[in-house]
């Protein structure tokens, strides 16, 4: 009997510690920060450069994009090579502490020799994609008008054969009323002015240096309903005003200070900085059909708290090349929207939010800002995106809403091959409007609170290469409304208040480097299946009881599945009744550095161990032991936290049956059978 009692209480103190949150530590967030998002330097002169806030001193690696723009040394010290934009770059590699981080800005360095100027020729160079008619080069132009605007007296038009241009001092309108192929190009500098066209072809809008602001509205405004080429040369700025009021022309559109009712092609090699003052909820760029990014100009867009989106195609946006920068203040507005995809092919983009949460009277909601919006999927092929929000309610990427689904009746497939993708949140959840790192597809319930029932959902993501990093502080970094698979690549995300990894049909690894890190939840919970195929997976919860490192609904009789293949660490405990076609042990290594598993012949991998967790739920192929305190060499995977090659050394240790369950290592969780 006694020992009975003994017992009882034995079970009783160790459910009242799983209630408990775990006294693990949570990583820091180093919060490597410059003091710009961007910086335009000049050859020759006497440059103050953005400054690096590194507030814990972790040792940071410097990196420019493009060598041949500017050149950055270990010590964090410039120098400027040629005219262009690059992306300047301070990174850290995670250990025993800290979170891995990076920060960057955009240097855009001009030159007093304006070699890149138009050269006045009817010919363009490919833009990239020669075979598609979105390169500029592909396309006939029958002639060229030019508009020179003044600050003291009235623009001055030349080439203007057809007759077509009318002046009103420096606003300047254009009909084409002929259908010819033209090229209007737009150089000099006014406070009072603007650009309208009208036609029936397409057209080349050259920005050759030009300054254009419109106190009353739009700066450029394209009434042509064809392709319309910009190319951008020099440096150009386009902007309107506080008290800009667009007022209506007849029945035309006014919705930004670049509008254009037609698909938009940028490309050149010059800066073009477009901004948005105004309090009437217009635009930075805005088209009535897609907007395509390409060659190498800047896009530099920024849009107060009055205004609206910065960059919206509304058919779609397709990143091809160039530098794209975004700063949106307005609350619940977009930095890049589309009614359907975005597509990241290559170039390097930033986009930066502030602005939070407000009542939407069209939508009857309340509705918070997003780096990216699209209606139906994002993709990303290539290149480098970072975005960062800081705003209550904000969300990194939203992809997919239950508006477009009803209305087209299905949700094309989010994926992610290539490229590298980095997103931060902040903000808190306001109004029922929560903040998180990435979204993708909607979710419809009857009822509320957690006895809501779910009633339907749409929307997967497939990860299958490029390097993608998700830090939410009081969201979930990565949910995915409907399948999400791991196929490649390298993942890491990490959420201090919820799951790090969510997702409501199954979570299926098949390759790939994965790493969660929730801090408040669950690291990885699918409401169906979760399904660990192969790849390397590590899972860190430290909340405790009833948080577990990989979930699974077991709840409506789904499981996880770790099947021969997969190579898993796991930290914070494994869903009840888990199934395994390998083995499952536990393995005590050293916290903070670097512990290895082993096949008896050859290290399978490494893993970087969060600081003050030294007990893991291991599984691999064939493994048959484990090593602490091992050495990496090269700054390994997912930030720094998993390598396959260059390991060396450590000593033994030796792995012991895992008796299933969340009971393991680190793990309170719920009570079950398993």
């Amino acid at each position: 009997m006694k020992q009975f009692v003994l017992l009882l209480t034995t079970i009783a103190l160790a459910l009242s510690a799983c209630e408990k949150d775990d006294p693990v530590s949570v990583l820091k967030d180093p919060a490597l920060a410059w003091n710009a998002e961007s910086f335009e330097a000049t050859i020759g002169s006497e440059n103050v450069f953005p400054t690096l806030t590194n507030t814990y001193q972790v040792p940071v690696t410097y990196s420019s994009s493009k060598p041949e723009i500017a050149t950055i040394d270990s010590n964090g010290t410039l120098t400027l090579v040629s005219s262009g934009s690059t992306l300047i770059t301070a990174s850290f590699t995670a250990n025993e502490a800290y979170l891995a981080s990076s920060a960057s800005y955009l240097l855009t360095v001009v030159s007093t020799s304006n070699s890149d100027a138009y050269d006045g020729s009817l010919t363009f160079p490919s833009t990239g994609d020669p075979e598609s008619d979105d390169d500029i080069s592909t396309t006939t132009f029958k002639g060229k008008i030019t508009i020179q605007f003044s600050q003291s007296g009235d623009a001055v038009v030349t080439g203007d054969s057809y007759g077509y241009v009318s002046v009103d001092g420096n606003h300047v309108t254009v009909n084409n009323t002929g259908g010819e192929v033209l090229i209007y190009e737009l150089t000099g500098a006014t406070a009072n002015g603007s650009f309208k066209v009208y036609g029936v072809k397409k057209q080349a809008i050259v920005l050759n240096g030009v300054s254009l602001t419109n106190p009353n509205g739009a700066a450029l405004n394209n009434q042509n309903k064809k392709r319309t080429f910009i190319a951008v040369y020099g440096n150009n700025t386009l902007s309107d005003s506080e008290s800009a009021a667009y007022a209506q022309v007849g029945e035309e559109d006014l919705k930004a200070v670049l509008f254009s009712e037609a698909q938009l092609v940028f490309s050149g090699s010059g800066l073009l900085t477009v901004n948005a003052l105004n309090k009437q909820e217009k635009s930075a760029i805005a088209t009535d059909d897609y907007i395509r990014l390409m060659d190498s100009p800047t896009i530099k867009v920024n849009t107060g708290n009055g205004a609206g989106h910065g960059f919206k195609g509304k058919d779609y946006v397709q990143l091809s090349n160039g530098f794209l920068i975004v700063n949106t203040a307005g609350d619940r507005k977009k930095g890049i929207s589309t009614d359907d995809y975005v597509l990241v092919e290559g170039g390097t983009h930033m986009v930066t939010m502030t602005g939070g949460v407000a009542w939407d009277e069209e939508d009857a909601e309340y509705s918070g800002t997003a780096g990216i919006k699209a209606d139906n999927y994002f993709a990303m092929t290539g290149g480098a995106l970072t975005i960062k929000n800081t705003g209550n309610g904000g969300k990194g990427i939203n992809a997919g809403s239950y508006d477009y689904d009803s209305e087209n009746h299905t949700l094309s497939d989010s994926y992610i091959s290539g490229g590298t993708l980095t997103v931060t949140t902040t903000g808190r959840e306001v109004n029922d409007v929560s903040a998180k790192g990435i979204k993708i597809g909607w979710v419809t319930k009857e009822g509320s609170g957690d006895r809501a029932k779910v009633t339907g959902y749409a929307g997967k993501l497939t990860i299958s290469g490029g390097s993608v990093t998700v830090n939410s502080t009081y969201g979930e970094g990565l949910e995915v409304k409907g399948d999400l698979t791991f196929a490649g690549g390298e993942t890491f995300v990490s959420s201090t208040s919820e799951d790090a990894i969510n997702c409501q049909g199954e979570l299926t690894v098949n390759e790939g480097f994965v790493y969660a890190y929730s801090a408040g939840n669950d690291a990885m919970d699918s409401n169906g299946n979760t399904i660990l195929n192969g790849g390397y997976v590590m899972a860190i919860c430290t909340k405790g009881s009833p948080e577990v490192a990989i979930d699974a609904n077991t709840e409506d009789g789904k499981k996880l599945y770790i099947n021969s293949g997969a190579t898993v660490v796991a930290y914070g405990g494994l869903e009840n009744g888990y199934s395994a076609s390998q083995s499952v042990y536990s393995m005590n290594g050293t916290a903070g550095v670097w512990n290895a598993l082993y096949n008896g012949k050859s290290f399978i991998a490494a893993f970087k161990a969060p600081s003050n967790i030294s007990s893991f739920i291991v599984s691999a192929p064939s493994l048959t032991g484990g090593y602490k305190g091992v050495s990496v060499s090269g700054n390994g995977k997912c930030g720094g936290v998993w390598a396959k090659d260059g390991i060396s050394g450590g000593s033994a240790v030796t792995l012991s049956n895992y008796s299933g369950g969340n009971g393991g290592p680190g793990g309170g969780g719920r009570p079950g059978m398993f």
